[in-house]
């Protein structure tokens, strides 16, 4: 019965491409239209065929981890494309549909995230092994979008690159206090001050990267600048001029959302500007995949504009501009998925072969997600007042070389 059921839910799923599955009893499977290079995967337990019916993302993700699906030639950026190009163009939609549901139901409670269980999120993810984050990001450990204005930039130049830009956004003055929310390792907090004269506060929930932060500022004789502290956005005090918060926005969850942009509102100075960059769908309101909330992110979701906008609406802050970024996060994923594989022998050496698929299935799978799926990323400028920010927006290009018309692909 499950093989039967397997079939038509592959068949209703993959309409173009090719897709060659050897099932569990020995028998082989060819799903698609037979377009493109064919794309084979090994089901190795019985077990499987059911639980990928009850719940695919996280069935083949525990699947790939475990080594119980197994992809020929390891082509993993070849199965996600084309399971995910076939989803988005409304692959098993009948099938997917009950769970999709059920989730939009439930999100509410998955992304409740009150100061104790948002540390023990974060913990999950981002107190792993510092050495594992160098092996594979930039030296100044920017862990989120880097910016390609140029073909062929490099993983540096183009991080490098984004924090320019968003400098540039937060129109910085020397002594200009500034609240970092979710700062990382500091990088952008430490450019902020080094480069622009800013005296900052970055806040984390994530022990290590405070640790390492607090002795970055201390070895770049910045420790009089910059404070780190380990400590939630919503105990925050006082007044800033200027309000930064990269990569962080994903780990509030809809609940938190008003709660959010009200405490941006409180703490912006009545000129003040904040500049909130986040990953984003550009889609209606949707759900965490199953997998990714386990493994990877818990509590975490991407939010569709309309959801952003509907508390910055509430919490009476002016949108003084909304820029869209579309392929610049998969080519920063392809970038660090490289190098995460020049580096296996030393993340086996921190972890196991289990860990290493994990990690590969979320960098792949992510990056994919970036170019056959609706996701990108937002950078809101937001302002107590309606004059805060210059009425042109080329301010934000005057000192940039000009671009050529047409990038590449590897830097659109």
């Amino acid at each position: 019965m499950w093989t039967a059921l397997f079939d038509r839910f592959a068949r209703d799923l993959i309409r173009t491409g090719t897709l060659v599955v050897h099932l569990p009893d020995g028998t082989a499977r060819q799903y698609g239209d037979g377009s493109g290079a064919p794309v084979t995967i090994r089901l190795r337990d019985p077990g499987l065929v059911r639980r990928i019916l009850v719940s695919p993302d996280l069935a083949v993700g525990e699947g790939y981890m475990d080594g119980t699906l197994t992809i020929d030639d390891d082509d993993l950026a070849g199965f996600i494309a084309l399971a995910v190009g076939n989803m988005a163009a409304g692959g098993a939609w009948l099938w997917r549909r009950p769970a999709d549901i059920a989730r939009l139901w439930m999100r509410r409670l998955a992304q409740f995230n009150p100061a104790g269980r948002a540390r023990r999120n974060v913990a999950h993810h981002y107190d792993l092994s510092g050495r594992l984050y160098e092996l594979f990001l930039d030296a100044d450990r920017q862990y989120s979008c880097a910016y390609f204005r140029e073909p062929g930039m490099s993983l540096e130049a183009a991080q490098a690159a984004k924090k320019a830009h968003v400098a540039a956004k937060l129109l910085l003055s020397p002594g200009m206090r500034v609240l970092d929310i979710g700062c990382g390792w500091g990088g952008m907090a430490l450019t902020l001050a080094r480069e622009h004269g800013a005296q900052v506060l970055g806040v984390t929930l994530s022990a290590e990267q405070h640790r390492v932060a607090t002795e970055r500022a201390r070895a770049a004789g910045l420790s009089d600048q910059v404070e780190f502290r380990l400590a939630d956005y919503r105990t925050v005090t006082g007044r800033f001029d200027r309000i930064v918060s990269v990569g962080m926005f994903e780990h509030v969850g809809v609940p938190h959302y008003r709660t959010y942009f009200g405490r941006v509102r409180e703490l912006l100075a009545d000129d003040g500007v904040a500049l909130i960059h986040t990953i984003g769908r550009a889609s209606p309101p949707g759900s965490t995949s199953p997998w990714v909330l386990k493994y990877i992110f818990p509590g975490g979701y991407v939010p569709a504009m309309s959801e952003v906008m509907a508390a910055v609406e509430r919490e009476g802050l002016w949108p003084a501009d909304v820029e869209v970024w579309r392929l610049h996060y998969a080519e920063t994923l392809r970038h660090w998925h490289d190098r995460f594989m020049a580096s296996l022998g030393e993340v086996r050496a921190l972890y196991d072969d289990r860990f290493v698929r994990m990690w590969r299935y979320y960098l792949v799978g992510a990056e994919m997600t970036f170019r056959h799926n609706a996701q990108c990323v937002f950078q809101f400028q937001l302002a107590r007042r309606q004059d805060a920010v210059p009425l042109a927006r080329d301010y934000l290009y005057r000192d940039a070389a000009p671009l050529p018309l047409k990038l590449s692909h590897a830097a659109e």
